[in-house]
């Protein structure tokens, strides 16, 4: 589980067995989770995160979209 960002108390990471998907995020704080795809950036799934909450996690995700996605891309080898 390769974590790409920590923002404040937020690990963003995605699973290294997960190519098959198209790009996107896990993002954990406490036992809270929820999952971001990156093109465009929208919400996958939440487990637990308050709805004022999850638009501060999906703004951070924007914030970051392009490391994001180039931290997914140099991982899976896509592109080059």
């Amino acid at each position: 589980m390769p974590t790409v960002l920590r923002h404040r108390a937020y690990r963003i990471y995605f699973y290294s067995h997960e190519p098959n998907e198209p790009p996107h995020v896990h993002v954990d704080r406490d036992n809270l989770s929820a999952k971001f795809w990156l093109n465009p950036v929208s919400l996958a799934v939440n487990l637990g995160f308050s709805a004022r909450e999850l638009r501060q996690v999906e703004q951070i995700v924007r914030e970051n979209q392009i490391q994001l996605v180039e931290a997914w891309n140099g991982y899976f080898s896509i592109g080059g």
